[in-house]
């Protein structure tokens, strides 16, 4: 599984328990400690509350600030690790964590134009994307996790949750394979109708 792209992961503001679970969200993928891990955690982002925000930069001397921003000391993997932002959105300050690639120089810059772009939309939606990757972020582990040996080869390694299908009862299915009507089923109540946005 292989994941590279800025993505948001978790939609609303991620409470402590919550944030806490977000930074090891592929800790049940297969192979764990071998190969380069970075790509699938480099890129997402989330939001915080401000106590959590100022929590985290209380742990440790920082590696570095710089403006609104600051970096973890502890790497997550490679040269990947925690930058915490404090932006000025619509009026309002409020307070993110993304996992930032340091060995590319303007990581962590891009990282807050995205965030700032895509807090700034006058319209509340989410893309097919931002809705599987929060079922992924809010699922449990006892109910997420990977396709194994069971599963045909090309499917093997890819991210699974278990769905309820009425009917059919409880089944493990491909997250990415999830049909709209699933993903609306998996979802909390006030995100299931909000408008399909085009990612960008």
């Amino acid at each position: 599984m292989t994941l590279s792209s800025i993505r948001k992961v978790y939609q609303g503001i991620a409470d402590r328990r919550q944030m806490f679970r977000m930074f090891d969200r592929h800790a049940q993928r297969p192979n764990r400690f071998q190969g380069d891990s970075g790509p699938l955690y480099a890129g997402e982002w989330f939001e915080v509350a401000r106590a959590d925000h100022d929590y985290m930069f209380e742990i440790l001397p920082p590696l570095w600030i710089r403006g609104e921003m600051f970096a973890l000391r502890e790497f997550l993997t490679g040269s990947v690790t925690s930058v915490f932002y404090t932006l000025h959105i619509d009026g309002k300050m409020r307070y993110f964590h993304a996992y930032c690639d340091l060995s590319q120089a303007r990581s962590a810059v891009e990282i807050r134009d995205v965030i700032v772009e895509r807090e700034s939309r006058p319209i509340r939606a989410m893309t097919r994307e931002e809705r599987i990757e929060h079922i992924w972020s809010s699922t449990h582990d006892e109910y997420r996790g990977y396709a194994g040996e069971l599963w045909m080869p090309e499917h093997r390694g890819k991210r699974t949750v278990l769905f309820y299908g009425w009917s059919r009862g409880t089944t493990l299915k491909l997250l990415d394979a999830l049909t709209d009507d699933e993903i609306a089923a998996k979802l909390p109540v006030h995100l299931r109708h909000l408008p399909l946005a085009i990612a960008a």
